[in-house]
């Protein structure tokens, strides 16, 4: 199932909306934004991460490559009057985000990354789009036993991150590692009803050079 197909439901999951709230608590308690600052979501989905955030935010960038995913956030934009969202349609792997655009004082992503093939290229166009000083705020799984997406028969993406492995590709490009944690569980019912839970990493790093 592609996540077009997904969106009319995914706000629907009770996981999803606990996973955006415990990852917004934790960027929002250590970042603790300033009114002044815009910030930059890839891969922002239906926005629940960005709705936990919307009030700490000058101006608030969602981008993803799902057009129905964006429908279902621009509904709710519209429905709750939001006016500091900007939504766009936007492959940030196939293109660098337009020079001539404000840089952001934050940037995060939340389980995005183990679908992006060159992950090293990605962070370095994240790096692009950040004022000097600025945070990347990046949710995703810890390295796993490959059974995450057992569901999809033509997944090529990665099985998680090791914490070694995320701190090189950031400080490859350009970022100071500052914060790393297990903050929330996914869990897992298989086939045979076995149960298993899978570590989702927050890591919070600072943009030291460009």
């Amino acid at each position: 199932m592609t996540f077009d197909e997904k969106a009319k439901d995914w706000d629907n999951n009770p996981a999803n909306v606990e996973r955006a709230s415990v990852l917004a608590g934790e960027i929002r308690k250590f970042i603790n934004p300033t009114p002044d600052m815009n910030a930059f979501e890839y891969g922002c989905g239906t926005g629940l991460l960005c709705y936990f955030l919307k009030d700490y935010f000058k101006s608030m960038t969602l981008a993803d490559t799902s057009i129905e995913m964006l429908n279902i956030l621009k509904h709710k934009i519209s429905h709750d009057n939001i006016t500091n969202f900007n939504p766009v349609l936007f492959d940030l792997t196939k293109e660098d985000y337009p020079e001539e655009s404000d840089k952001f004082n934050v940037l995060y992503t939340s389980m995005t990354l183990h679908h992006i093939p060159d992950v090293n290229d990605l962070i370095n166009r994240f790096n692009k789009m950040l004022l000097l000083g600025g945070y990347l705020c990046i949710a995703d799984l810890v390295t796993e036993d490959g059974r995450f997406h057992y569901h999809l028969d033509n997944f090529t993406g990665h099985k998680g991150f090791s914490k070694e492995e995320m701190e090189n590709y950031l400080q490859n490009n350009g970022f100071e590692t500052i914060k790393y944690k297990i903050a929330i569980e996914i869990e897992k019912i298989f086939d045979n009803n076995e149960i298993k839970k899978y570590p989702v990493f927050l890591i919070i790093a600072r943009k030291i050079s460009n």
